[in-house]
């Protein structure tokens, strides 16, 4: 099969919205691997060249990020054109997180929508944005993000950050950096380079800010930390219910506990408090750091759970499995056979 995917392949060091980069690019290295053609596309391209790219395609993917132009020249193209399937794939919840954005983009060309999260699902099906929708989640390249040989470990903590603003300010300080002072941890922040306070702020913790981490790096600096913690964007919260961040599916593929911030698992994607640990306040976050640091069997236990999970679950493959299934159903309502559509899995 001949896939055709337009997405923004490259992002600025240490953002926060890369991660639905770095899930396609993976995404589509394994359809590669399991013996489909597979071509990618940036949303800068010309509209004239649309032909060429989509001319012998069988399934084309969207990504919101490409902006309503494309998305809507891509839909009317595809109504011209019904040789091929086209998925429009919404990662931050246009529906919920920006109000009006969502009206902006025609997806009447469309056959359906992914949506990150079935919350984003249920709201394209029930305000009858999207005659069929389903929910496509992020999952751990284990092919890059895997448990590594420990070498010696170099502190207690690291945390890779995607995203430095102000509206995660309170955030990092009451649920990183003062529970690490307290805990009277070691170890090293990655991200973009915060403000001058926040700077101060992280090495009065007993860390230390080292710039943008390559996605290549993160399993070597997980290897070398007793623990991580994620902090879900302020962007998402309860208005981006079931959608946790990439670095959750990474972190626990690499086998490293895991101490997430609040955030709402209504998909049933992970065993809260058995694959990773949850903390709601500050006091919380230090008890669960000192666990991790004072009882490595009770540290071992959670990164062998996590590790589980994601390898049962939440791998690039599964999620090229379910990819393939949506496309069967495609071609099955199509009335086009779908006898080949799952080969190579």
């Amino acid at each position: 099969m001949k896939i055709a995917a337009f997405f923004h392949s490259r992002s600025r060091a240490g953002e926060w919205s890369e991660a639905h980069a770095r899930f396609l690019h993976s995404v589509l290295a394994e359809l590669r691997r399991v013996g489909h053609d597979v071509a990618s596309f940036p949303p800068g391209m010309r509209t004239t060249d649309l032909d060429a790219c989509l001319g012998d395609a069988d399934l084309a993917l969207v990504h919101a990020g490409c902006g309503p132009a494309l998305v809507g020249q891509i839909g009317d193209h595809h109504a011209r054109n019904r040789e091929y399937r086209l998925l429009f794939y919404d990662t931050h919840g246009l529906t919920e997180s920006l109000p009006g954005e969502k009206a902006r983009f025609d997806l009447s060309g469309y056959d359906g929508v992914l949506a990150r999260g079935e919350a984003i699902r249920h709201a394209y099906l029930e305000h009858g944005w999207a005659e069929r929708a389903w929910t496509w989640q992020y999952a751990a390249d284990v092919r890059a993000f895997h448990p590594q040989p420990v070498s010696r470990i170099e502190g207690d903590l690291v945390w890779v950050a995607e995203w430095g603003d102000e509206k995660g300010t309170r955030e990092l300080r009451e649920l990183l950096l003062r529970p690490a002072r307290r805990a009277r941890l070691h170890g090293s922040v990655f991200g973009p380079t915060p403000s001058m306070r926040d700077r101060l702020r992280i090495r009065l913790a007993g860390l230390h800010h080292r710039g943008p981490a390559r996605a290549d790096r993160v399993p070597e600096l997980y290897a070398a930390h007793r623990m991580t913690v994620d902090l879900p964007h302020p962007l998402g919260g309860e208005a981006l219910p079931g959608m946790p961040t990439m670095r959750i599916f990474e972190a626990l593929a690499c086998g490293i506990p895991l101490i997430s911030a609040p955030w709402d698992d209504c998909d049933g994607l992970f065993r809260a408090e058995h694959d990773y640990l949850v903390a709601r306040d500050e006091i919380e976050m230090r008890e669960a750091m000192r666990a991790i640091v004072e009882f490595p069997a009770f540290a071992a236990e959670l990164a062998r759970n996590g590790l589980e999970t994601i390898r049962a679950r939440h791998t690039c493959a599964h999620r090229v499995e379910e990819l393939l299934a949506v496309d069967a159903e495609l071609r099955g309502a199509s009335g086009q056979p779908v006898a080949d559509s799952m080969s190579g899995i």
